[in-house]
């Protein structure tokens, strides 16, 4: 049969999801909350705006997990999108997020 997958394309598909699952929700997490600091709204606003706006940074996420040429290269990419996010959060705050650091 030559139409089935090997071993090692299921495992790079596999980890592909956990990467678009897991790396979507903490870059779509970290997104919230910086959005909810910095828009200049009032606070029940930004909120419901970062949290709506939450749904289109896991998708944007998603597709670049699949998208990437390989599973390295999108874990990268995620990885540098999450660590700008993180340090923007620390610019905007004072301190990292979830108790991270000092």
């Amino acid at each position: 049969m030559s139409g089935s997958l090997t071993l090692a394309k299921r495992a790079a598909v596999a980890g592909r999801v956990v990467l678009a699952i897991g790396g979507g929700y903490g870059i779509a997490a970290l997104a919230t909350i910086l959005l909810s600091l910095t828009l200049p709204l009032p606070r029940a606003e930004a909120v419901t705006a970062a949290t709506l706006a939450s749904f289109a940074v896991m998708v944007g996420v998603v597709v670049v997990a699949f998208a990437a040429r390989s599973l390295g290269r999108a874990a990268a990419i995620l990885g540098g999108l999450a660590l700008a996010l993180a340090l923007a959060l620390r610019l905007a705050t004072g301190s990292f997020p979830f108790g991270f650091g000092s």
